[in-house]
């Protein structure tokens, strides 16, 4: 056998070794997260359907509210916070890419055209020239052989780093579009709350004159006038407090829409939002379906393939290196046959000492899965307790709201009584403004609590994993545009 057809030989040998290398990264364990059959929390409003019955792309319809949609498919085109996790999912990705390209060989194409000088005084000075050239032009290619899974490792780690940067835009999405539907339902219940504070001046204003006129006839003491003024402007106070919070809400809802807020303008609404019926599904499907576990799972891949890259530094890098061209002292000579030069065979790298950085650096590796893998159990958990929790504010407040109604409806009819008997002079009117504080009170309270369940319903969804879906196609710009 000629040393070509040896190193031939050897260079397949190689090869076959490459396809069957090896792996240094552990196992991949999920850590166990205590998932029960079913909420403890599931109230009567929440029927128990599966959980992907929720929309994916516009879970938001769900609330039926034409403006809420156009201002969610603004958000989508404009807001800044997701155009920066969309850049910084393709940043991911393309990383990944990168990493993807060390599978393949590497060949480029080398030349050069030097004229030197030897140094008269240089020691061995042959008897050549002291002035040649020194021409080449060739291509050189190289190729690390995956024996020991590094590269493999390192592709891994990269597409579940990229994949975890997927889920974070995806947590983006639902985080800002939560945040939208929530603001927006919270401007809706000021919208509500100051309609009633306009009607309520209004009823305190005719008080007010019916008491004047009875004080100026002589009827009513002075002291009713200014419990009246006083009812009077302790509702135009709190009129001017709700468009205060109205404002700043109108504000944030401007800048989640990439819109400023001096030009920006939401007019007044005060038909109610129908609350939903969310149907949670099974406590199991949380972990599919929420983008924030999805990310701290992928992560914890990625961590276990980085494992697996610090141990492979232990053996030796090979690589399959190939060079050919042409090289001559004279350009006109470069290429002919007789200029022809090759190179071909393996080479290995293998550090022998380094003062235990490898050690160190798996060591790292591993520290850093288990931080992985705490975060996942502690991302699952926390997303259990916040489903737990908002289903336990939808199920109690609907409670509250049914008894708010009844005490507005007594509240109502107090109010009623005492201004009758206050007109037939029976009672003073400090039992009116008892009646009226208690009537303004209980239909605050009651808007209030219907925004508190539709507040809470929005953070279910949210807790539920909104139009998460993990199989779903990576998105491209045209998704947010």
């Amino acid at each position: 056998m000629t040393r070509a057809e040896r190193i031939g030989a050897s260079v397949a040998a190689l090869a076959l070794l490459a396809t069957a290398g090896c792996s240094f990264a552990p196992p991949r364990q999920t850590p166990d997260v205590p998932v029960a059959a079913s909420y403890k929390e599931m109230g009567p409003w929440a029927s128990a359907e599966p959980a992907d019955h929720l929309p994916r792309d516009a879970w938001w319809t769900l609330y039926g509210d034409a403006r809420l949609d156009a201002l969610e498919q603004r958000l989508l085109a404009h807001n800044p916070d997701l155009a920066a996790a969309f850049a910084s999912y393709n940043e991911a990705r393309a990383y990944s890419d990168q990493l993807r390209a060390g599978i393949f060989p590497t060949i480029s194409a080398q030349g050069s055209l030097d004229r030197d000088r030897q140094s008269d005084t240089a020691p061995l000075r042959g008897t050549g020239p002291a002035n040649y050239s020194s021409d080449s032009l060739g291509l050189a290619t190289v190729y690390e052989l995956d024996l020991w899974g590094r590269i493999r490792n390192t592709i891994a780690s990269g597409r579940a780093l990229a994949a975890a940067s997927q889920a974070d835009l995806e947590s983006a999405r639902l985080s800002l579009t939560a945040q939208l539907v929530d603001d927006y339902v919270m401007l809706r219940g000021l919208d509500r709350d100051s309609a009633l504070l306009e009607e309520t001046v209004q009823a305190y204003q005719r008080a007010l004159d019916l008491t004047i006129q009875r004080h100026d006839g002589g009827i009513a003491p002075g002291l009713d006038v200014a419990r009246a003024q006083t009812q009077l402007e302790v509702a135009r106070s709190q009129a001017e407090q709700t468009r205060a919070q109205r404002a700043l809400i109108e504000h944030a809802i401007a800048a989640l829409t990439g819109e400023s807020p001096s030009t920006f303008t939401l007019a007044p609404e005060v038909t109610a939002i129908t609350l939903p019926k969310v149907p949670a599904g099974v406590p199991s499907t949380l972990l599919q379906r929420r983008p924030d576990v999805a990310a701290a799972e992928r992560r914890m891949a990625a961590a276990n393939a980085d494992v697996g890259v610090a141990r492979a530094a232990y053996f030796p890098s090979i690589s399959l290196d190939a060079e050919g061209g042409v090289a001559s002292a004279y350009a006109s000579q470069l290429l002919r046959v007789p200029s022809r030069v090759w190179a071909v065979g393996p080479s290995f790298d293998l550090p022998l000492f380094d003062a235990g950085r490898r050690r160190a650096q798996v060591a790292q590796a591993r520290a850093a899965l288990e931080e992985t893998s705490a975060h996942y159990r502690s991302v699952a958990l926390a997303a259990f307790q916040q489903v737990e929790d908002e289903l336990a504010l939808l199920d109690h407040y609907q409670a509250a709201a049914q008894s708010e109604r009844a005490a507005v409806d007594a509240a109502q009819r107090s109010l009623i009584y005492s201004m009758d008997r206050y007109r037939n002079g029976a009672v003073n009117y400090l039992d009116v403004v008892t009646s009226q504080t208690a009537a303004l009170q209980t239909q605050r309270d009651e808007i209030n609590l219907e925004t508190l369940q539709l507040r809470a319903s929005v953070s279910l969804i949210r807790a539920l994993g909104g139009g998460w879906e993990p199989d779903a196609r990576l998105p491209t710009m045209s998704a947010y545009r």
